[in-house]
């Protein structure tokens, strides 16, 4: 354990997949964890083993609204999001303000705490690209008001927000593009391509594909994603940086990799391309492996493999189950 012992961290969205790996790499570091999360999308289950652990704090708590903390912060990390199609698109006003009003919050806490914020930002800030591999250069193109932009554009207003910040009240900032990531602790139900493909294989269901299954992912283990978030948080660049793994595959040689993986005798179906659905996705990582060091270490295979080691453990119940939560409570505010 490192001597961060006197360092304490709030890190929102920490009962969500990524949130809850990164309240576990910080305690490892030695650190005083503030796990914040309202638990709309996020789930307690995932932060079950730290319950006891007197390093870390669970505070249950909107940050849309005001947030307070008491005592010193050293270090904000924003992960606070919807951050699958199917819950953003039963929540859009919830997702915008997250990345709208949370972020002002949570920035205005940093300045207030003199701590350094790190957001999570996100390769959709680059809709549908035109230019591939994507380079943190590029700006994007993004349907603003598609059913996706609710997310794409609260992440886009994020990072503006924050270098408003950073350039105006000189504040430490970080701000993360994170591709397309993986591993445990991913909601099964969730929408997303592994995890879909995988429930999909465990159920015996037929493997859907949208469109033609020619458009491309890039795919990084999580243990990559959360080494690469911790390496920016405690480095001094202040630009967005792509965490990423450039290894790309189409959706459709996915599907099959799942099916030999799974060992599973399913159909691949195909069904119609949802809208705005981005054709390719690759982070140019150029950047990273200059500022940061990083690069991916865990080969796809191998990620997977863990990954559906996970999701073999669940129970019935869960792999069944349709829904992860019941949105209607939130659809009005």
């Amino acid at each position: 354990m490192n001597s961060n012992n006197s360092k304490t961290v709030l890190i929102t969205g920490a009962a969500g997949f990524l949130g809850s790996h990164l309240c576990d790499r910080f305690i490892a570091e030695g650190f005083r964890v503030l796990g914040m999360d309202n638990l709309i999308t996020g789930d307690l289950k995932n932060i079950e083993h730290l319950a006891g652990i007197e390093q870390f704090t669970f505070i249950h708590h909107d940050v849309t609204t005001f947030v307070e903390v008491p005592g010193p912060v050293d270090y904000i990390l924003h992960f606070a999001s919807p951050a699958s199609p199917i819950d953003y698109l039963k929540i859009p006003i919830q997702t915008l303000k997250v990345g709208s009003l949370g972020t002002h919050n949570l920035l205005g806490l940093a300045k207030d705490k003199k701590a350094r914020i790190l957001i999570a930002s996100t390769s959709e800030v680059y809709g549908d690209p035109l230019v591939h591999p994507q380079k943190e250069t590029y700006y994007g193109n993004v349907n603003t008001i598609g059913p996706r932009g609710v997310y794409d554009e609260a992440k886009r207003f994020q990072e503006s927000m924050t270098m408003a910040y950073h350039r105006f009240h000189g504040l430490e900032t970080r701000i993360v593009r994170i591709f397309n990531t993986y591993g445990p602790r991913m909601r099964l139900n969730d929408g997303r391509v592994i995890p879909a493909f995988m429930g999909q294989a465990l159920r015996g269901e037929d493997i859907t594909v949208f469109g033609d299954g020619s458009q491309t992912r890039s795919f990084c283990y999580v243990d990559d994603q959360i080494e690469g978030i911790y390496r920016l948080l405690m480095s001094d660049y202040s630009d967005p940086v792509n965490i990423g793994n450039p290894n790309e595959i189409s959706i459709l040689d996915f599907a099959k990799e799942i099916v030999r993986l799974t060992g599973s005798d399913q159909k691949i179906v195909f069904k119609p391309l949802p809208q705005d659905d981005p054709m390719q996705r690759q982070p140019d990582i150029t950047l990273a492996k200059e500022v940061l060091g990083w690069s991916p270490k865990v080969a796809r295979a191998e990620g997977m493999e863990r990954t559906y080691a996970y999701f073999k453990g669940l129970t019935k119940d869960e792999l069944y189950r349709s829904e992860h939560k019941d949105f209607s409570t939130h659809n009005r505010h």
